[in-house]
């Protein structure tokens, strides 16, 4: 790969973002790099060989420091009351529940024999996307504060768990891998904050900062692509890897300047990098000589919807329950490592994509009422203070 091929890659991500983004479509900037990756891709005028080993591992790049980040995302439960606690992981529960059914007929009717996988994946929530496009509101509110922990329960079971029901013939020697991954993460987190607690880990930085030798970043990608490394040893996704990794470190407590190292390097580099790569990889002919799969998308799509509103049941908005049912991460991830495997159906990785971006439709859809929502119950929460003050 030459430097102008480069170069091409990240215009394009740039191009597709400038598309998505603005106001009146204002969808997350994946959508644009994934549409340009499959313009100029597989699908599209073949412009992009998605097969080439340098673009693969670019992407694979891309792809670990994604899901580091996504993990680092993911709030920590132990700053949450214990009613919204209890209640986020409550309705977690209900809409896994829900899912194996619908999994396990989606997978009947199709004959794809994939009911693990569409339960996980209707399962799931994308943290990253939904704190994101509510990071300018204030999540003081009780239906955000029960929703933080069901997102990220939904997020923390469906990345370890994916790589196992994508094959289950070598379930044994996939768990002991991931269990192997998990456990590497355990011990960076007590590292972590054993170093965080006794002050060394503030006396390192300031050193870094103050010698200007971005340790922490330098550090940081070893240890994440040693994982990386244990992880395509072991024959687990290597998003597993980053995810865990990004868990253990904003467990700790991600320091800002890291965290603004790493979105830099991943968001203004790598991520796009590996979103263009993957709708490269993508061959949407394959919907048009296999129709069904289309059909395929569109109902998990409505699955996931489906299975997150039943928490209204329990107190929760709807407009809040649809939000929840956001996906990106999973499905991308879902599509990448059955390619990489050959476990999935032609034309059930771009049926993945389509229930994904049905789910990142919708939710922008219901992005205004939900809103709406956060500031009612701001302002509440406002009154009931100022009332308290003066009594």
């Amino acid at each position: 790969m030459s430097f102008f091929q480069l170069a091409i890659i990240l215009a394009v991500a740039i191009a597709g973002t400038a598309v998505v983004t603005r106001r009146r479509v204002s969808m997350p900037v994946v959508v644009g790099e994934l549409g340009m990756g499959v313009l100029l891709g597989a699908t599209g005028f073949g412009i992009l060989d998605a097969n080439r080993e340098e673009f693969k591992f670019l992407a694979e790049i891309g792809f670990i420091l994604l899901m580091f980040v996504a993990g680092t995302h993911v709030p920590s439960f132990a700053t949450l009351d214990k009613h919204d606690l209890k209640t986020g992981i409550f309705r977690a529960f209900l809409v896994a529940v829900v899912s194996v059914p619908l999994g396990v007929a989606l997978s009947k009717f199709f004959g794809t024999g994939h009911s693990a996988l569409y339960a996980v994946l209707i399962t799931s929530s994308s943290a990253a996307l939904i704190l994101s496009a509510l990071g300018n509101y204030p999540l003081d509110g009780p239906s955000m504060r029960q929703m933080i922990p069901q997102i990220a329960l939904a997020d923390a079971f469906s990345i370890p768990v994916l790589p196992l029901v994508l094959r289950p013939d070598k379930l044994l020697h996939t768990a002991l891998g991931a269990l192997a991954i998990i456990a590497c993460a355990v011990v960076l987190y007590v590292v972590l904050k054993y170093l965080v607690n006794n002050g060394y880990e503030q006396r390192f930085r300031t050193w870094s900062k103050a010698k200007e030798m971005v340790l922490e970043l330098r550090i940081s990608l070893v240890i994440i692509f040693l994982l990386g490394a244990l992880a395509q040893t072991t024959g687990v996704s290597v998003m597993l890897a980053g995810f865990a990794a990004g868990l253990a470190v904003g467990a700790v407590g991600e320091p800002k300047r890291l965290a603004k190292q790493m979105f830099t390097l991943s968001e203004g580099l790598f991520a796009p990098i590996f979103f263009v790569w993957f709708g490269a990889s993508l061959n949407l002919r394959q919907l048009v000589e296999h129709p069904h799969m289309i059909i395929l998308g569109i109902t998990l799509g409505a699955a996931a919807f489906l299975a997150h509103i039943v928490p209204v049941l329990t107190g929760q908005p709807l407009t809040i329950a649809l939000m929840t049912a956001v996906e990106m991460g999973v499905p991308v991830a879902a599509a990448t490592t059955g390619n990489q495997l050959g476990v999935l159906h032609p034309g059930e990785d771009a049926a993945l994509m389509l229930s994904a971006l049905i789910t990142v439709a919708v939710t922008t859809v219901v992005a205004t009422p939900v809103e709406r929502v956060i500031q009612r119950e701001s302002a509440a929460m406002t009154s009931k203070k100022v009332t308290h003050k003066r009594t």
